[in-house]
């Protein structure tokens, strides 16, 4: 009991980027800039979506659900960022903010990986049986494969964070890191951890293997599909629907695996700290734009869009 009271007490401080406040004020700013863009463009596409009949189909069904993930994904990390930020690393936030953090981190994130899966599925289906295409993806399955990649996100998530946060954390200790990543928290644990490591491995291989293997399976099929098709044109209309979604997979999945699958003796604090702002900041900025760049359809609705308005 009295360590469960000592642990309660514990705040937990993030090392500031630089001990220069001229550098942490460049920083905050490079940091505003990028959570704004990624707040503006990835709503656009939601509501360009929502507001064009035209692009109400499963495809485009799910991309404006993996926007409106990204907004929540980057906001939960990005307000107590930027005031660690400002403050040089002297905000504190408590064992139970901490936890709330990383779970909603950690459910949001492993959502958006079981959704990418399930959007590779999609296009494998439109590519693949166009004729019953409507009939195969209708709207019940969309919206049930999409509360599904929200239930398993919040059933891999649960149990990890109470896992983690039933260590004992005996001092007000610095995370070396800029929001409560599962690594960085860990290595201040008064513990042993293996066993904690383990459980951060096998649900991270869960969370980033399986929807892996159902995308390099569509996309075999898909590649498969594609070459039977005669005309050069239907090629290019079926490589162009996947790139964008294919360029944001790997993103996505290339930076998470280095972090949560890299063995404990290999993992640099200062490493992770610099990939996990490219998948916590840049990767949710560049979401939009490659679906914008890549995507005739999109590309037309997001012109004509400020004429709605």
């Amino acid at each position: 009991m009295e360590e469960i009271n000592k642990t309660a007490k514990v705040h937990f401080f993030f090392r500031p980027f630089s001990a220069d406040p001229k550098v942490q004020a460049v920083i905050f700013v490079a940091f505003l800039a990028m959570y704004l863009t990624s707040l503006g463009g990835n709503a656009l596409i939601a509501v360009t979506v929502q507001i064009n009949h035209s692009l109400h189909t499963p495809m485009y069904f799910f991309l404006a659900n993996l926007a409106a993930l990204e907004i929540l994904y980057t906001s939960s990390i990005a307000p107590l960022a930027l005031a660690n930020l400002l403050s040089m690393g002297r905000t504190p936030v408590s064992i139970t903010g901490c936890g709330a953090q990383m779970f909603f981190f950690v459910f949001l994130g492993g959502a958006d990986c079981v959704l990418l899966a399930v959007m590779a599925y999609d296009r494998l289906i439109a590519i693949r049986y166009p004729l019953g295409y409507t009939l195969l993806m209708s709207w019940p399955l969309c919206v049930e494969l999409m509360v599904g990649s929200l239930v398993l996100g919040f059933l891999l998530s649960l149990p990890l964070t109470v896992l983690i946060f039933r260590l004992p954390f005996c001092n007000n200790s610095e995370i070396y890191h800029f929001y409560c990543d599962m690594p960085a928290v860990m290595r201040l644990a008064c513990a042993d951890t293996r066993v904690h490591q383990t459980a951060m491995h096998v649900i991270s291989f869960i969370v980033l293997s399986i929807p892996l293997s159902v995308i390099s399976v569509s996309y075999v099929f898909i590649v498969a599909t594609a070459l039977r098709i005669r005309s050069a044109e239907g090629r290019r209309r079926a490589c162009a629907t996947c790139s964008s979604h294919l360029s944001v997979v790997l993103l996505q999945y290339g930076c998470t695996s280095f972090i949560y699958l890299s063995p404990r003796s290999s993992y640099s604090p200062e490493t992770g700290r610099v990939v996990s702002v490219v998948y916590t900041f840049i990767t949710p900025i560049l979401n939009p734009l490659i679906y914008s760049m890549r995507n005739k359809d999109l590309k037309n609705a997001l012109r004509r869009a400020p004429s709605r308005f």
